[in-house]
């Protein structure tokens, strides 16, 4: 392998209109910002018709090259936008640069523990991933192999996707094993509400028939009393799975909703939790039968491998929150990671696109409801060269330089 020191750690913010890493940054019409979608603020009027309008896509998209000394660079990218790109920049830099690639577990451990004053969830683990992300792409590309064959090597030839979509129908024609669907009204909603959720489900059901495995997508937005009668109200039309009820740091509520439903469907979150300390928590707590990290989010690929061990001990699935490459690499050198989640991100759910937007090239994309990787070193995805992208912080790292 080729000996190379990390020169460079640099972060970058797209276009306002771009995707990107945050796929709710959605212009125009789109299912996934039209349709009423139970979320945590949909308990407050003027903020249940759309989620953008209270700013799930306030932050954007942060882009990280990591560049070495032989010039190779590695690519990772999370939610955060500029904030993000501050903490990079300003902070996590100086545990990147001039360290050897192969050090990513020294690496993370710092970014870690030097942000724990101010960090621990959300923001600030989202910016490490974004840069654990990029060093792996180098280390894949240093040694010439894909990520997965660096973390163990295949355990699958072939990984199965469902799809996360307003049309069950048409993810169904494209061969998908199963479909999810967003929860359309929560606790705030009442009892009509509850009445509009039997219907959605009960006609998704009938457009796939019995056998297609459907899920349920609540996105924090519910309580334990109204997950379980929501759950069991939907037990005729044979749910798989009720994801998201609670918010993330309800761990009593999360069990005694598995506890509850033990038999009519499984429980599932993870999505927006955080590194292994939050993961240990909901296994400890027999929070959830499946769980779901975002690769993008949780800490990258370092963290979320620890997981994915942690869950294996106690044969829990774990089956990655979207983050498209980065988990797909992942679930490929797991065992108990079974099956793939693809977000269908056209704006009338009625054509496959990358979920990542414009952002890369040759984002890989599944097939007859199956996702093969190629053996590209590193993740194998190739930033567009197109995309307008912009570095807030590099001329005040010029000048913090200039003046130490």
């Amino acid at each position: 392998m080729k000996q190379a020191k990390i020169q460079e750690v640099r972060a970058y913010v797209i276009a306002a209109n771009e995707m990107g890493a945050d796929y709710h940054n959605q212009k125009g019409s789109h299912w996934i910002i039209d349709l009423p979608i139970a979320n945590p603020m949909s308990v407050y009027e003027e903020y249940k018709a759309e989620r953008t309008s209270w700013g799930i896509n306030a932050l954007g998209t942060v882009v990280v090259q990591v560049e070495l000394t032989d010039g190779t660079i590695g690519i990772g990218c999370s939610i955060g936008g500029e904030p993000a790109c501050y903490i990079i920049e300003k902070h996590l830099s100086r545990f990147v640069e001039g360290q050897d690639p192969r050090n990513v577990e020294l690496i993370w451990d710092q970014m870690w523990r030097a942000t724990m004053p101010y960090g621990r969830k959300g923001l600030t683990v989202q910016a490490i991933s974004a840069v654990d992300l990029a060093i792996w792409d180098c280390l894949g590309k240093l040694r010439d192999e894909p990520v997965y064959a660096l973390i163990g090597g295949k355990t699958k030839e072939r990984l199965p996707v469902y799809a996360t979509t307003s049309r069950p129908d048409v993810a169904q024609q494209w061969g998908f094993h199963g479909a999810k669907i967003p929860c359309r009204y929560g606790p705030g909603d009442g009892r009509e509400g509850l009445k509009k959720n039997v219907e959605v489900m009960a006609e998704a059901r009938a457009q796939v028939g019995p056998d297609f495995p459907i899920r349920l997508d609540c996105y924090m937005a519910l309580t334990v009393p109204y997950a379980i009668q929501l759950a069991k109200a939907l037990a005729p039309y044979d749910l798989l799975w009720i994801e998201e009820c609670l918010p993330p740091d309800d761990y009593d509520g999360y069990a005694a909703l598995k506890s509850a439903l033990t038999g009519t469907c499984l429980v599932t979150t993870g999505e927006h939790e955080y590194t292994r300390y939050g993961f240990r928590e909901l296994i400890a707590r027999k929070c959830a039968d499946i769980l779901q990290p975002d690769i993008n989010w949780v800490g990258g690929l370092t963290e979320a491998r620890r997981i994915v061990a942690m869950a294996a001990a106690y044969d829990i699935p774990v089956i990655p929150h979207g983050s498209s490459v980065f988990s797909y690499h992942m679930q490929y050198a797991f065992s108990n990671c079974p099956i793939a989640e693809f977000l269908v991100m056209s704006p009338k759910a009625d054509e496959l696109v990358p979920l990542f937007g414009e952002l890369f090239t040759n984002e890989p994309i599944p097939k007859d409801g199956y996702l093969e990787l190629p053996d590209a070193p590193g993740w194998g995805v190739e930033l567009n060269q197109n995309l307008e992208l912009v570095r807030p912080y590099e001329n005040s790292r010029r000048e913090a330089v200039a003046t130490s």
